[in-house]
């Protein structure tokens, strides 16, 4: 379940200047976050990404890092209409841009478009990879059309049934002032 080194320990801005590129196809079960959100399912469903490493240049500033990241995977999860397995497909298209330090990061994120990481020598591509993946997950997991009937009932037939066979108070007490006598004083 280990990285490929070149996921992993990542010299960013190396990366950057040289403008490089990774491609790489893992399993969901190299992922244990994501493998964790399947409960154990899909262990060799593929994780799919492709990440290119840019130095971009603006008037008056310095060159500045920048990667972007297209990631997809299709996890299962369970559908929260009919609690059965769903295979959801998620997608990640995202530039990151580095800076210094976490003030800056900080600092800037807040106005940015993109997303602002701290530069790090040895940075974890595949993490940021299972990072986007975790944010792009549903937060209520369902099919489109369910495999099988959901029962749309706020109450089972077995409750409404018990209560049917319930005597009801108020005509118990009808039958007793009906009775001859009852109402002898």
């Amino acid at each position: 379940m280990t990285a490929p080194k070149q996921a992993r320990g990542l010299d960013i801005k190396a990366f950057a200047q040289s403008d490089g590129e990774r491609q790489q196809e893992d399993r969901l079960v190299d992922y244990p976050r994501l493998f964790q959100e399947a409960e154990g399912r899909g262990a060799d469903h593929p994780v799919r990404w492709h990440a290119v490493g840019k130095l971009r240049q603006s008037a008056g500033v310095a060159p500045q890092i920048w990667l972007h990241l297209v990631a997809e995977a299709d996890v299962p999860l369970t559908c929260q209409r009919c609690l059965e397995a769903v295979d959801e497909p998620l997608s990640v298209d995202r530039w990151f841009r580095f800076v210094a330090d976490e003030a800056q990061a900080a600092r800037e994120d807040e106005d940015a478009d993109e997303d602002v990481l701290v530069l790090d020598p040895a940075f974890d591509l595949q993490a940021l990879v299972e990072d986007e993946l975790l944010m792009a997950l549903p937060l209520v997991p369902r099919h489109d059309i369910c495999p099988n009937a959901v029962p749309m009932e706020v109450a089972d037939p077995g409750f409404a049934r018990a209560e049917a066979d319930k005597p009801n108070p108020f005509g118990v007490l009808a039958d007793i002032k009906r009775k001859p006598g009852a109402n002898d004083h």
